[in-house]
């Protein structure tokens, strides 16, 4: 860990492309995925934009049944726009928000919303992680995010085992814009309307002025992490 550590600070000063540069130098690529936002694939964008690493890594995908239609459009045109190798995962066994809301009812993520990213996120995560037999996980948080993440390292191990390296650690949402409007990456068009960062419908509405980048996820709920990066899953029954 101490060595994790050690190395991690050397990394503080180097950009997104020089870290993950080290990465596919120091890790096997057929051992990385990548986890990032559909809306802001900025991640994805450095990875196969510029870097263009020999190994196809694959890019996790995981549609909860109740993204906005403008996610799922913008995830096949990241998909197409990169030629990345977009592996989707579910709800195991289910293929729509109606069968969803059968099984567990209407409104889960108002009734209990901890199960709800359970069932919709944190499972199909860890799905993925196995199946595809990942070491290294590529994620796009950033510092700037969330109080949660404000000490957010570039590399990190992950209680379940995984090597975690966060890239995008030390740069801002003024960055991430930057990036996408120089390099013509596509995203998500409501972004335009005013959604700064953009979950699932039922639980994401617009921001306003002043207010932080994730204020519209889970807006009056006391949550700033679906759970994704905080938990195992043997925590939520």
């Amino acid at each position: 860990m101490i060595r994790i550590n050690q190395i991690s600070q050397s990394l503080e000063e180097a950009n997104p492309q020089k870290i993950l540069s080290w990465s596919l130098s120091q890790f096997d690529p057929d051992k990385m995925v990548v986890t990032t936002s559909a809306s802001l694939p900025v991640t994805v964008a450095l990875l196969y934009g510029e870097i263009k690493p020999s190994s196809s890594i694959p890019i996790i995908f995981i549609d909860t049944l109740h993204h906005f239609p403008e996610t799922l459009q913008t995830a096949n045109q990241i998909k197409q726009h990169y030629g990345i190798d977009l592996r989707i995962y579910q709800p195991k066994g289910i293929k729509s928000r109606e069968e969803f809301a059968q099984i567990y009812g209407q409104e889960l993520w108002k009734n209990d919303i901890d199960r709800f990213h359970f069932l919709t996120k944190i499972q199909p995560l860890e799905r993925a992680l196995k199946e595809l037999k990942a070491e290294v996980w590529i994620t796009g948080r950033r510092r700037d995010q969330s109080s949660t993440r404000k000490n957010l390292p570039i590399l990190e191990e992950d209680p379940r085992g995984y090597m975690k390296i966060n890239p995008l650690a030390n740069w801002t949402y003024r960055d991430v814009w930057r990036y996408i409007d120089q390099h013509q990456v596509p995203y998500n068009p409501l972004h335009d309307q005013g959604y700064s960062s953009i979950g699932d419908e039922p639980l994401t509405t617009p921001t306003y002025a002043g207010e932080s980048e994730r204020s519209g996820r889970w807006r009056e709920r006391g949550k700033t992490e679906c759970g994704l990066h905080i938990y195992p899953s043997s925590e939520i029954q």
